[in-house]
């Protein structure tokens, strides 16, 4: 993806400004680069949105990676603390397919991925997630080593009026 036409087109899709405004972080912190090295991502830069956010740590089997750190809402959304789990071991009913596309593609491409999703996870149906991942390369290699997320969650009830009119 070149940082100029895509990056725009790519944030222009982001409809939470907790997306934007980690998106352009993520963009800035690559530095002319396909995506920031870890050294680069200081969460702290970004204190606002710390209770969303996630560090993953790419395993050579995607469900074996696990996640570094994990937001006081991802706790909240999965009742329990997740750092330290791989995402395998989370419970995301029927929606576990989606989610490891999800985190295949962001690897595999090297390239932001987002999207919308109702029902995150089991037992929690009555909520829409929004979902931004974000590759980070722990290695001079271009290749993602670790994925950069941040989740905003919110009862369908209230779901945003952009998702609902292109829904």
């Amino acid at each position: 993806m070149t940082r100029t036409s895509d990056g725009n087109a790519f944030r222009a899709q982001l409809v939470v400004p907790e997306h934007r405004q980690l998106f352009d972080y993520w963009l800035e912190c690559c530095a002319g680069r396909k995506m920031p090295s870890r050294s680069d991502i200081k969460p702290t830069h970004v204190p606002r949105l710390l209770s969303g956010i996630s560090l993953i740590d790419v395993a050579v089997e995607l469900g074996q990676s696990k996640i570094r750190l994990a937001g006081t809402r991802l706790r909240e959304i999965h009742d329990r603390e997740i750092t330290g789990l791989t995402i395998e071991a989370l419970d995301w009913g029927n929606k576990r397919d989606y989610w490891m596309a999800a985190y295949r593609r962001t690897i595999e491409r090297g390239e932001p991925t987002q999207g919308v999703l109702k029902g995150p996870r089991l037992h929690k149906e009555h909520m829409v997630q929004y979902w931004l991942r974000l590759p980070i390369c722990c290695k001079e290699n271009d290749k993602a080593d670790m994925v950069l997320g941040y989740d905003y969650f919110m009862p369908a009830s209230e779901q945003l009026d952009d998702v609902r009119q292109s829904a």
